[in-house]
């Protein structure tokens, strides 16, 4: 652990004497000493397990067992056999938590039997990190390489980098190669030059796949649950409000059915709160379910958001209930820790 984290850090502190450029010069001593701030990064990954409580408690124990790394929630989705965790902590220790959970998600999900409404193709199928206080994009991009190779070479796992760091543009997008999934990677990765890791070898493993790793902005992950069973209403509003089909800047959209209450959802991810904001895909969702003579029924907020993106007032106008900013809101939590 140790070597790879004096590594990462190493980097980071001559990245920031780079910036400060030729002309910089230490301040004069105060009588308060002045101390280095260390990058904090943001840590969530995604892992194929939304059923087995045990096995998700085993993942965060493995990941924050390093020093300075905090949990700020785990969630577990049974419809998506998924869980999204929440972690936070200095640049170094999120990149060891990063690899420690990467092995033991390795060893604990077989994705043979794996079966759930959201694509995926790895165990932990996705691997974000994103910048938070101290840190720049450039940090929470070297931590997702420096994290990336190590996952390809000491567990041998094909890692595919994405988003600010992804090293060919045609894989900025997550889903522009995880859309293949599990089963469809294993005939491509090692046979389509399209589809080779950027680290680690060029098959899938066995059981756990591949993993995406990343450097982005807060994602918001969020949900709209439709009163109707007939999942091809929430199939057409997420076409018409996702990106790719035309519809608003930084917003992924898939529709399902929720078996477990038997209804329909919009399911989407916004990339950026600042361009596409919560209060205007419900807005439109609703919208255009009404048309088809449909009502929403709640909404989900999946992980955490940014103070900047929520309040209460916006929670009770996107019908999200029990709304609780101390377990919802990332710096309240952060605070709270």
């Amino acid at each position: 652990m140790g070597g790879h984290l004096r590594t990462i850090a190493a980097g980071l502190r001559r990245r920031n004497l780079r910036r400060a450029g030729p002309g910089w010069k230490p301040a004069p001593a105060a009588d308060t000493p002045i101390r280095l701030m260390v990058p904090l990064l943001e840590f969530v990954p995604n892992f194929s397990e939304g059923k087995d409580r045990a096995k998700v408690d085993a993942l965060v124990a493995a990941m924050t067992a390093v020093s300075g790394v905090k949990c700020l929630g785990a969630e577990l989705d049974g419809n998506h056999h998924r869980a999204v965790i929440t972690l936070a902590g200095p640049a170094p220790a999120i990149a060891e938590a990063a690899f420690r959970g990467a092995r033991e998600a390795l060893a604990r999900i077989d994705l043979r039997s794996h079966k759930g409404e959201h694509k995926r193709m790895g165990a932990m199928d996705v691997c974000p990190f994103v910048p938070l206080a101290g840190a720049t994009m450039a940090d929470a991009v070297a931590t997702a390489k420096a994290v990336g190779a190590r996952i390809g070479q000491e567990l041998q796992l094909p890692v595919f980098l994405y988003a600010e760091a992804c090293a060919r543009e045609s894989r900025r997008v997550l889903g522009n190669f995880r859309n293949k999934e599990f089963e469809g990677l294993q005939a491509l990765v090692g046979t389509d030059p399209e589809y080779t890791p950027d680290f680690g070898p060029a098959r899938l493993h066995a059981t756990g796949g591949a993993v995406a790793v990343g450097a982005r902005k807060f994602l918001i992950a969020y949900n709209v649950n439709l009163a109707t069973t007939d999942v091809q209403v929430a199939k057409d509003i997420a076409k018409a409000v996702r990106e790719k089909d035309g519809g608003f800047k930084k917003v992924q959209a898939m529709g399902f059915f929720l078996d477990d209450k038997q209804l329909s959802q919009v399911s989407m991810n916004l990339l950026d709160f600042e361009t596409t904001s919560l209060r205007t895909v419900f807005d439109k969702v609703a919208e255009l379910a009404a048309a088809r003579g449909v009502q929403v029924a709640e909404s989900e907020l999946v992980g955490l958001a940014p103070a900047a993106a929520i309040d209460a007032a916006l929670a009770k106008h996107i019908k999200l209930p029990r709304f609780d900013a101390k377990q919802q809101v990332v710096e309240a939590k952060l605070a709270a820790s």
